[in-house]
Parts: C-alpha cells; structure tokens; sequence
C-alpha cells in the first residue's frame, strides 16, 4: 500500500535556501530596453513629425497651394486668424477652413519678382522672329 502511495503522492524533498534579499537590476533590463526602442522607434520620429507640422501651419500665407485633411486641394486666399484659412478649392468657390486641418503643403508661394516690361517684350520677339524648319522625309529606296 505504501508503493501505492508513493505512486500517487511524491515525496516532499527540501527546497534550497532563498538567495539574496537583495534587489537584482537585471530584471529591469528588458524593460528599460522595450522603452528604449519605444523612445526611438515611435516616440522620437512623432515628436519631430509634430514639430514640422507646428512649423508648416505657422508658415501659411496667401497663395499658397495646400493639402486639407479631407484631401481637399485649394489655394490659401485669405489668412483670417490664427486658428482659421479661406481656401478657394474651385472658381470662386471659397471656404474657411481650420489651420490644424491643413495636411501638407503642395505649392509655396514665394515673392514674386518684377520682370522688366522690355525683358518680356525682346522674349516675345525672339520667338516670333524664329523660323521652322520642316524635317526632310527619308526616301525609302
């Protein structure tokens, strides 16, 4: 009957001592390191994300071709306020819009330079003046 026992129940053996009492910092290795590639796989590349957009939307100026988030494409024809943009996405179809709303940025505006009446005049007037030369046909033989 005690074979019986033995079968079913084991034996309790003694157990070894518990080890140090201390604190053991490499349990908090793999955690500092999923933080670590969470910082530089999300976290970083978010932030500087974030920052060009602050950068692009206090860059809007009239005339400038944008991208809305609802995938609107119009040009910038009025800054109203910090917070609000009048878009002409048609003809004379105008719209407010919210900055933040603003996606990306297609077209900057830049100062637009004089051009010279006798510049545009002597360009005009060089094309005109040149001739066209029809291309021979090749004769088959």
């Amino acid at each position: 009957m005690n074979t019986l026992f033995d079968l079913l129940i084991s034996p309790a053996n003694a157990q070894a001592a518990p080890g140090p009492l201390g604190f053991d910092f490499m349990s908090l290795l793999p955690l500092v390191l999923i933080f670590a590639v969470f910082y530089f796989f999300l976290i970083r590349p978010q932030q500087k994300k974030a920052q060009q957009q602050k950068t692009l939307l206090s860059s809007l100026k009239r005339g400038d071709r944008i991208l809305t988030n609802g995938g609107l494409i119009g040009t910038v024809t009025k800054v109203i306020s910090e917070q609000e943009l009048e878009v002409e996405i048609a003809d004379s179809v105008k719209v407010r819009i919210a900055r933040p709303m603003v996606a990306d940025l297609l077209l900057s505006t830049e100062t637009p330079r004089e051009v010279e009446p006798r510049k545009e005049k002597e360009a005009v007037t060089k094309l005109s003046s040149r001739k066209t030369v029809a291309p021979k046909k090749k004769s088959s033989k």
